[in-house]
Formats: structure tokens, C-alpha cells, sequence
């Protein structure tokens, strides 16, 4: 027998398709959700801010004149007035809660009847305010006005 040189086998290379890598998939559902939040973060500071501007806008626009800035009804003082009885005289009310902070403009209650309003703020809750009614000199009533 011959002795025959073997040669190294040589296999067969395969040519593997080899595909590129493939980048992770960024979920597109993240970036919705996260410029979502943003949207809705902004937008609800926006309207907070709106809003805050309305009611300071407001404050401002409610009184006609200021009269005592310093003005403000204590406990006392708020259970005394709410005992006057209606059509009592201006100055009943005026001999226990002295000036007002402001004055509101003049309104039409009864007809033909305009009346007069002033503006009490209570010293235990600044946002709340008694709003006094006068028709002719004559003390018509109250209401509260509760501040944002």
C-alpha cells in the first residue's frame, strides 16, 4: 500500500447568514406614556395658576373702594352683629364692627330699591368675609362670601 500524504480535512465551511444585531426594541408605549405625564404635569400647572390668577383678579375687581385695610371682625364681634335684627339703623351695626375693609358697588335687591354693601373679613378665617346689606340707612341683612 502506498502511503498517501493525508491532507488535513478541510471541512466545508458553511456560510452562516449571519443576521446584524438587532437593536433593542424601544417600546414605543414609554415614550407615550412618559410625554403624557408631561403633558398632563404642565397642564395642570398651567390651569392651577389660571385659576389663582382668576381669584386674585377677583378679590381685586370685588371691592368698589377700600376703606380700612386693617379691618377685621373677631368671634365677639361677628356673634354681636348677627343678633341686630333687620331694619335696625346703620349705625347700630357701625357702633360694633366700626369701619369696613371695603365697600362692594351697589345693587338692586328689591325693585327700585339699590343697596349698599360693605365688606367685613372674619379675623379667625381671612377668606371668609361678612358681607353687610344696607337699603336706605337701614340694615337689610348679611351674607358670606368664602374666599378660594
Amino acid at each position: 500500500m502506498k502511503q498517501q500524504k493525508q491532507q488535513p480535512r478541510q471541512r466545508a465551511q458553511r456560510q452562516i447568514k449571519r443576521q446584524p444585531k438587532r437593536q433593542p426594541k424601544h417600546r414605543p408605549w414609554y415614550k407615550v406614556i412618559t410625554s403624557s405625564v408631561l403633558m398632563l404635569s404642565s397642564f395642570s400647572l398651567g390651569l392651577g395658576l389660571r385659576f389663582q390668577a382668576r381669584a386674585a383678579a377677583a378679590k381685586q375687581h370685588l371691592c368698589q373702594n377700600i376703606v380700612a385695610s386693617q379691618t377685621v371682625l373677631s368671634r365677639q364681634q361677628l356673634g354681636q352683629l348677627l343678633t341686630i335684627p333687620e331694619r335696625e339703623n346703620r349705625q347700630a351695626i357701625e357702633a360694633i364692627a366700626k369701619d369696613p375693609y371695603c365697600t362692594l358697588t351697589a345693587i338692586e335687591v328689591r325693585a327700585g330699591v339699590m343697596a349698599e354693601r360693605s365688606v367685613y373679613p372674619l379675623a379667625f378665617d381671612p377668606n371668609t368675609w361678612l358681607i353687610v346689606l344696607y337699603e336706605d340707612e337701614e340694615y337689610a341683612g348679611y351674607g358670606f362670601k368664602f374666599q378660594p
